[in-house]
């Protein structure tokens, strides 16, 4: 067995211990404070009776009344003083308080009123109290002072005449053999419900346990989990269900109405088609709310059994998120072609290497300006083709995390600005494009061509989504500390998602279906290759909310030290 199970069946027993040691004490003290509220009122019948006896004219002795108010202050006094506490032994201090003086007060009143009242039936209530909240040696050793009491006292009765000895010896032995029958019987009960009262505590320990692990387990599930009646009421939802049904922030703790929002009807109607036919449905939803894109969540619904036809059945429903499906699918279909992408890059580059070396013959020969110039270009993107090859092979080769380049740097507003414009012009977007830089020709440590993918990507991203006012997209940098610059593309688009915030830049994860998911991943490798970081925030500009991606760069004249806890960001 692991070691982990060996540890949770031990927190497990220790819980359950301490639970049913609790409980245990629990219902002990209720028992005890039912027996001592007995003592009072046999306390108060026994003076509320020698009072009538005295006010009736009867013969009744003073002590036997003093007995009775001293009996009965001792039993409030133990009542409301003292705690319960089970016996230790055969007898200890506190019950010598309560069942010796039981004992001691019914034998007093028997001896000072001989043949009067038979106080005999009241040593029941103290043989009861120690069979029931104590072993049974106290139970018997508390039968035998009783029947030894009743002994003494019909010998006693027998040599002052009143009374015949063998009927008074004969009473005593009957009442004392009741006594010890009463004893074993009520102890062998109380032992009984004990062991059924731990059963059971047991029992529910246990299943709070499993409440609670089941309870964890599903808090932490990916996948949204709904529990919901035929009225539409929610009565348990995970943090994850939530969140899918969350038009921005979390929806409240249930219970709350899945008829309480018209973004919810779609599934509020399967909820009803489940318990009108009474079987399991599955079906492919979006929930609209209001000003932002809808959420495509795919939905199964279960219904649970009710029991003896008392309890109402209740609907289980579970959400998971389309777009998050459909990027693990694509995960396994591009990482077998990333697998082919390898062996194709490998194959590339010696006819890539042929095309290069065969241009730079061609170009020794050549005179004509036209010509020389189609074989620059030639030239310029087999190199660029080249690079492209050896990232490929970087990546599919899962290689280590290559250095920064410390001899490659650039002035980072001269390098954005040449780039930006020629962005702008090919995607005629100068309207739509706004450039501001402030970074005060500070050096970076990063490759040109490297800069422009990462732009360029960044740039796309904001034209994709972006409106078509002026300004719509805005390209700036800045100095956050001495000589280390900071980037940022910012865009007037509709806020990301939550679930779109949390996995941005992983590789693969797109919110469009016919997008790759590389962009971002790229520009976070490429931000890593040099030391720099790369995060999205919420931002307003100019009076208007926008998406924001920027870049802390490392300065090119001191080591990277980046403090991002002040902005609200993912970060990468």
């Amino acid at each position: 067995m692991p070691p982990n199970t060996h540890f949770w069946q031990e927190t497990a027993e220790k819980l359950i211990g301490a639970w049913e040691a609790e409980s245990t004490m629990n219902a002990f003290g209720r028992l005890w404070h039912v027996f001592m509220t007995a003592r009072i009122a046999i306390a108060g019948v026994l003076v509320i009776l020698q009072a009538a006896l005295h006010i009736m004219g009867k013969n009744t002795l003073q002590d036997a009344m003093i007995v009775c108010l001293l009996y009965l202050c001792a039993t409030v006094a133990v009542r409301y003083w003292a705690s319960p506490r089970p016996p230790r032994g055969t007898f200890d201090a506190q019950w010598v308080s309560t069942i010796g003086v039981d004992v001691a007060t019914f034998s007093l009143l028997n001896f000072l009123q001989p043949g009067g009242i038979n106080y005999t039936p009241l040593f029941a209530l103290p043989v009861l109290l120690s069979s029931v909240l104590g072993p049974i040696l106290l139970a018997f050793g508390t039968a035998s002072s009783v029947t030894l009491l009743l002994l003494a006292n019909a010998w006693s009765s027998t040599l002052q005449g009143n009374g015949e000895f063998n009927n008074s010896f004969l009473q005593a032995g009957l009442s004392g053999s009741g006594f010890f029958l009463v004893a074993l019987l009520a102890n062998q009960l109380a032992q009984r419900l004990a062991r059924e009262e731990r059963r059971a505590q047991t029992s529910q320990a246990t299943a709070r346990m499993h409440i609670q692990v089941n309870e964890l387990v599903i808090a932490s599930l990916a996948d949204g989990i709904l529990v919901a009646d035929i009225h539409g009421m929610v009565r348990s939802a995970n943090p994850a269900a939530r969140r899918l049904l969350a038009a921005q922030d979390a929806v409240e703790p249930p219970p709350f109405s899945l008829n309480a929002q018209a973004a919810w009807q779609p599934l509020s109607e399967l909820l009803q088609r489940s318990f009108a036919t009474q079987l399991p449905q599955k079906a492919d939803i979006s929930l609209a709310a209001p000003g932002l894109n809808a959420r495509r969540l795919q939905v199964r619904s279960h219904l649970t059994a009710p029991h003896d036809g008392i309890q109402e059945s209740l609907c289980v429903i579970f959400l998971e998120d389309l777009r998050e499906l459909e990027a693990r699918l694509r995960i396994e279909k591009l990482a077998a072609m990333g697998r082919m992408s390898a062996a194709v890059a490998h194959e590339i580059r010696n006819p890539l290497a042929a095309i290069a070396q065969a241009n730079a013959l061609l170009e020794e020969d050549l005179q004509d300006a036209g010509a020389r110039q189609l074989t620059t270009m030639i030239r310029q993107n087999a190199r660029r083709l080249a690079k492209i090859v050896d990232e490929v092979l970087d990546i599919s080769r899962a290689q280590q995390q290559i250095p920064p380049p410390q001899s490659t740097r650039l002035v980072l507003d001269e390098a954005a600005q040449d780039i930006a414009r020629d962005w702008a012009q090919q995607n005629a977007a100068f309207g739509r494009l706004h450039i501001a830089l402030a970074a005060d020709e500070a050096a970076v440590y990063f490759d040109t061509e490297h800069l422009r993918r990462l732009l360029i990507n960044l740039l796309d991203n904001a034209l994709r989504y972006a409106s078509a006012a002026p300004q719509a997209i805005q390209l700036s940098t800045q100095l956050v500390a001495p000589g280390q610059a900071r980037l940022s593309v910012w865009s007037d688009g509709l806020p990301l998602e939550k679930s779109v915030q949390t996995h941005l830049f992983e590789p693969f994860f797109s919110s469009e279906s016919r997008s790759s998911g590389l962009g971002l991943y790229i520009c976070r490798e490429l931000c890593e290759r040099y030391g720099a970081q790369i995060a999205y925030q919420r931002m307003p500009s100019g009076g208007a909310e926008g998406n924001e991606f920027f870049i802390l760069f490392s300065a090119a004249s001191q080591p990277l030290n980046l403090d991002l806890s002040h902005f609200d960001t993912v970060l990468v």
